[in-house]
């Protein structure tokens, strides 16, 4: 009787390397949340509005309050902010997005519209966010902030939307 690790390394070749071993049982691949390529620019895109939305309805809350002028500056003032993270930031994650899933071919996962380490950035987002509403800053200045990512987000998925169209239109 010889022990596994004993044999000949011409009779280990067949066997596959754990790397290359698929784990998925028979009949699963129907869980899978698989979509085309448009549906994940298109959810890409929705994602980004739904948080601009979000961003500038808590700005609104906030700016109501004030005096016409004050608006205008921090409106103005966001505005400008998102001009800049638009094209300094959030482009180059658009790009990097669109770059990946492009090239896909058939129905990926509906949940690699970004790649893994995005979603654990959203959390970490979600709870500056969190941190910043309830800190001692004046809601005056948060709104500004507010303002220009919600605007540079807008203006970053109207790449994503373009592209969905153009998946659609390609055929």
């Amino acid at each position: 009787v010889t022990l596994s690790f004993f044999r000949p390394a011409e009779k280990n070749m067949s066997r596959p390397r754990p790397q290359e071993r698929s784990f998925r049982e028979p009949g699963t691949e129907k869980w899978k949340p698989g979509v085309p390529k448009s549906v994940l620019l298109f959810l890409a895109g929705v994602l980004w509005l739904g948080t601009w939305i979000m961003l500038d309805v808590l700005s609104y809350h906030w700016l109501r309050v004030e005096t016409p002028s004050k608006i205008l500056v921090c409106s103005a003032s966001g505005f400008v902010c998102a001009l800049g993270i638009h094209h300094f930031g959030f482009l180059r994650i658009v790009d990097l997005n669109l770059d990946r899933i492009l090239p896909m071919e058939g129905r990926r996962c509906v949940f690699s519209f970004m790649p893994w380490k995005s979603y654990l950035i959203i959390v970490i987002m979600i709870f500056m966010g969190i941190l910043l509403r309830h800190s001692p800053i004046p809601k005056l200045y948060l709104s500004v902030l507010y303002i220009g990512i919600g605007t540079a987000l807008i203006l970053s998925s109207i790449r994503y939307l373009r592209y969905v169209m153009m998946t659609l239109k390609a055929g």
